[in-house]
């Protein structure tokens, strides 16, 4: 057998080395280098003041895409805003919390179904890690499924999966989460890529990074798109210690948040988490979070984030236009 030519190992080489750089961005069809950008608005269906939040955001600020928590009371007028806006970049915000006090949800499948899911009130459990030490992988999978078919209840499809407060991303349930989007042909929220604001901000292990990267891979194969990145830190951004919490600082203070985190996310895609809401006092009894969220609105409202975005030639996209690239490619 005669030897592989110099040339040819040397162009192998060249293209292994594309294919591990390549971002899922590149391989959607996106220009090379490019910053390309999700900006998601969660827990929309929590409350009155989450809905008109997510509302406002969408309507008349940068945010193009949000995910609705199925088992909240909130959730009908979310669908009749979605009913007259169909082209809205709708999901289900995976709900396996419930980690306020004094408003409380539980899961679709009921606690008879699902008793690991339910803590002594009947509710989804506070934390991520109580659901972790009760709820078994079955159950879990049962309640995504029920939250999906509430969503198509309301004559819709969704058009991504995600997880509230992260419960789907613990190893336990990592895999059922998966298995039901690639069953369901519904992408989900997952850093397949570099990830690489997210490791920073979540000290993700070496074997970790591993596995997110061989999962992204399987999505990909399953024909769903892939995300390179995901950030999720505007949830604790809070006005330094002493700056008076008015409109305009927390436009202000958010905004320029944004613009730095725009500045330090590669190039790929990238998924920027926010909670967009208009906080009133009967907000204030359900979370202390109000000014943060309502600092997400602002930001998101801000002529000057929209300018930055337009200057750096950064990519807006949807998880609509995701799947119509994915399809294609």
């Amino acid at each position: 057998m005669k030897s592989t030519p110099v040339i040819l190992l040397f162009l192998l080489a060249a293209l292994s080395a594309r294919a591990q750089t390549e971002t899922y961005a590149e391989k959607l069809g996106f220009p090379k280098g490019k910053k390309v950008v999700i900006f998601h608005v969660d827990d929309a269906g929590m409350s009155a003041e989450s809905n008109a939040g997510a509302m406002t955001a969408l309507g008349k600020g940068l945010s193009n895409s949000v995910s609705i928590m199925m088992p909240c009371g909130w959730v009908p007028q979310m669908f009749t805003y979605l009913k007259q806006h169909p082209d809205t970049d709708a999901g289900i915000h995976l709900a396996l919390t419930s980690e306020w006090d004094n408003y409380r949800w539980g899961p679709l499948v009921g606690c008879k179904t699902a008793p690991g899911l339910c803590d002594e009130q009947g509710a989804l459990w506070h934390s991520v890690a109580q659901v972790v030490e009760h709820a078994s992988a079955d159950e879990v999978e049962a309640e995504i499924k029920a939250q999906i078919a509430r969503y198509r209840g309301f004559g819709l499809e969704p058009t991504h999966l995600d997880s509230h407060m992260g419960t789907l991303f613990q190893p336990k349930f990592l895999m059922r989460y998966a298995k039901v989007g690639m069953e369901e042909k519904i992408p989900i929220l997952f850093p397949g890529g570099h990830a690489s604001l997210i490791i920073a901000a979540s000290n993700v292990p070496p074997s970790m990074q591993q596995m997110v990267k061989e999962v992204g891979q399987q999505l990909w194969s399953a024909g769903l798109p892939v995300l390179d990145d995901i950030d999720g830190t505007s949830y604790g951004w809070k006005l330094p210690a002493g700056t008076p919490a008015t409109d305009a600082n927390l436009q202000r203070y958010k905004t320029q948040k944004y613009i730095d985190l725009l500045k330090s996310a590669k190039p790929g895609l990238t998924y920027i988490i926010m909670h967009c809401t208009a906080p009133t006092p009967t907000f204030d009894q359900i979370s202390n979070s109000g000014q943060v969220r309502k600092g997400d609105l602002l930001a998101m409202l801000d002529p000057a984030l929209r300018a930055y975005v337009e200057k750096e030639g950064i990519i807006v996209t949807t998880w609509r236009e995701l799947m119509e690239r994915r399809k294609k490619n």
